[in-house]
């Protein structure tokens, strides 16, 4: 017996995707499986480690916990959607670079997309609102004195360079 398909068409960094998927496939599984956009990372697959953070109209959604079929009509934006028009790193991702936390790296797809909205809502945060941006992601490599460092310094960043296009304030 098989299982039956739904037609998605999903809007992921500007582009639009035609795909056929169960209605139970994960956003998460469908960004990696069904587009190739590996970059969304899952980690614990129950929304607590916040490693498959998405972009859902701007606003960071977890996901492994929503459907697919949920996510039409929605712009997403992935981790490979936060570099520049010109294809080199956002500030967000250069400021991560630039303060060593990138740690290991599987759990910064989904810091970098929260850190995006974050500064977004709050363009200068002080250190404590910084390391409130981040709270809801877990980092195994426990470096977040250089994750807090990384959002100030995209701040810094961000106001340098102007806002990034794409990404909904």
């Amino acid at each position: 017996m098989s299982e039956e398909l739904h037609a998605v068409r999903l809007r992921v960094n500007g582009t639009s995707y035609d795909v056929r998927v169960p209605a139970r496939r994960l956003l998460s599984d469908a960004l990696r499986h069904d587009l190739g956009l590996t970059g969304t990372h899952v980690g614990c697959e129950h929304g607590v480690c916040g490693a498959c953070t998405v972009l859902l109209d701007g606003t960071p959604v977890r996901s492994c916990l929503m459907f697919a079929v949920s996510a039409i009509d929605a712009e997403i934006t992935t981790v490979e959607g936060l570099t520049n028009d010109d294809g080199s790193l956002g500030p967000v991702q250069q400021a991560f670079k630039e303060c060593h936390g990138l740690q290991c790296g599987f759990c910064t797809p989904g810091f970098l997309t929260t850190v995006t909205a974050g500064l977004a809502a709050n363009p200068d945060p002080s250190r404590e609102e910084a390391r409130e941006i981040v709270a809801g992601n877990l980092c195994r490599c426990t470096g977040y004195q250089n994750i807090v460092a990384a959002v100030q310094r995209a701040a810094a960043l961000r106001q340098a360079q102007g806002p990034a296009e794409g990404v909904a304030p």
